[in-house]
């Protein structure tokens, strides 16, 4: 009995000792339940690689906010470019178009727009002349812009200026606002530009600011009620899975008067995610995908030209802690808020550590104001050091890091067969994965990830063994993952598609 008695109390000495170093190097989840997901990306905050539709009616869809354009010059066959990137005049001398030769629109409406420079001025007349220069820091100061297109060759254009004369390249470092353009449209005309159309966006700005005030209020609203329902909480719960992460937008703070372009609508919509949640016993991530000015320049962070904004000045972070209290005060009664984001994917490139450092505590001490036992996630910045929040999340309570990990996105994936790609989860990921779970570190969170890659080709069986491999992985995340999403037109990034279809087996 003596034995007996004595393995009991060094196993009860052992369970408590476990227990303490779990609850103190927060090594696993506090409730001992690990979060099995799905992202509601789309939703609330649009993306329009995932419903193309969405945007299929917006009038003059080309000139949506932030297309890259870059013009050439018919008669010295050079592209226009803003001298220094901005701050000076306007040239027709470039051989090449690169960031100076590339200018960004901000559509008032269908035809008509602002136009940025590489380093943010915007094009406008000399007050004093007809000189185009790009040196106003101000949008509604610069000017109104039009790009009229030849009927028969739409790649052909003219600029019309706010002075309602149009855009001449009378020589290589000569660009004035001061030709009738009544021309043939022919190479010797010097106010005939060829138009190349780049790199542009289609995220919440663009749909809403394309419909214009009139349509989208319905467009979105249609949206919002079709694109996740009821059905989808339930199918959720049923498959397996013990949460959803739902990304939002800063305005979604600001119904039912949202300020322009955005709409009404989103807060009913959000209100009504939280009932279903509670119903069909769903936990919620709610997720700041998209702060005020845009933190990573992404159309998933709802950026009006690719620009980063956010963090470059005050009011952007007390904005955004703003929001975060309003969404944490709202819904923390709801006994399914189980986590809040701060913050979705801030990109290094544009927020300094420091100005993140500052948001997460100011927005860290409004979520326990209200809600002192929810979870409180700190997205990792895009391009950062893995473990840069560990000194801020070693003072804080119940903090996890979200880590997110795609086998896209990066030239290394390029040439990776099927194998590789696998092996890439198993070895260089897990240890990625362990090397930021550690006992005393904050909880570690695979916010986002898909059975999706660069293999072409490849068998339903073959992605099975890449999404199990997966799971494998990301169920060693001490506090656990989230897929992303719920609904995509592409097939491999829809759970619901790959539950459905076999390939996710949970």
């Amino acid at each position: 009995m003596k034995s007996i008695h004595s393995k009991s109390q060094l196993l009860g000495f052992l369970s408590v000792f476990a227990m303490f170093i779990f609850s103190n190097g927060r090594t696993i989840n506090s409730n001992n339940e690990l979060i099995r997901a799905v992202n509601l990306g789309g939703w609330l905050v649009a993306e329009g690689w995932m419903k193309p539709s969405l945007f299929d009616s917006i009038p003059n869809k080309d000139f949506l906010d932030g297309v890259a354009l870059q013009f050439k010059s018919v008669t010295t066959g050079k592209f226009l470019a803003a001298e220094l990137g901005g701050g000076s005049i306007i040239v027709a001398n470039r051989s090449s178009a690169s960031g100076w030769e590339t200018f960004r629109l901000w559509r008032i409406n269908e035809t008509s727009f602002h136009v940025r420079v590489f380093s943010k001025q915007f094009l406008q007349i000399e007050s004093m002349g007809a000189k185009v220069v790009a040196t106003s820091t101000d949008s509604e100061t610069s000017g109104i812009f039009q790009i009229i297109r030849k009927s028969d060759d739409p790649s052909r254009v003219r600029i019309k200026a706010p002075n309602g004369l149009f855009l001449q390249a009378k020589t290589e470092d000569l660009v004035t606002a001061d030709s009738n353009g009544n021309g043939q449209w022919g190479n010797n005309d010097p106010s005939v530009f060829e138009m190349t159309i780049g790199q542009g966006f289609q995220g919440e700005f663009q749909v809403t600011n394309g419909y214009g005030p009139l349509k989208a209020p319905k467009i979105m609203k249609d949206h919002w009620n079709t694109f996740i329902v009821e059905k989808d909480f339930s199918f959720i719960a049923e498959s397996g899975l013990n949460a959803v992460r739902i990304p939002v937008g800063w305005w979604t703070a600001k119904d039912p008067t949202p300020p322009k372009p955005y709409v009404g609508g989103s807060l009913e919509v959000l209100d009504r995610a939280f009932v279903w949640a509670k119903k069909y016993n769903l936990k919620v991530i709610l997720d700041l995908h998209a702060a005020p000015g845009s933190q990573n320049g992404f159309e998933h962070s709802s950026t009006r030209d690719g620009s980063v904004e956010w963090g470059q000045n005050d009011e952007s972070i007390k904005e955004s802690v703003r929001v975060i209290e309003f969404y944490t005060a709202r819904y923390a009664t709801n006994p399914s808020l189980y986590a809040v984001e701060l913050i979705n994917e801030p990109n290094a490139f544009g927020v300094s550590l420091s100005v993140l450092t500052k948001f997460y505590s100011d927005a860290y001490t409004v979520v326990r104001r209200h809600a002192p036992n929810a979870f409180v996630i700190l997205s990792n910045r895009l391009s950062g050091e893995p473990k840069e929040l560990f000194p801020l999340a070693s003072g804080m309570k119940d903090v996890v890091i979200d880590v997110h990990y795609y086998n896209l996105f990066s030239d290394i994936f390029n040439d990776m067969t099927i194998d590789q790609n696998i092996d890439f989860i198993k070895t260089n990921r897990s240890n990625e994965l362990q090397d930021i779970t550690i006992s005393n570190g904050p909880l570690t969170f695979v916010g986002e990830w898909v059975a999706e890659w660069q293999v072409r080709g490849a068998t339903k069986e073959e992605y099975q063994r890449f999404s199990e491999a997966q799971l494998q992985v990301w169920g060693k995340a001490s506090f656990g993952w989230a897929y992303w999403s719920l609904k995509n037109i592409n097939n491999r990034w829809s759970m619901d598609w790959m539950i459905k279809n076999g390939y996710i087996n949970l």
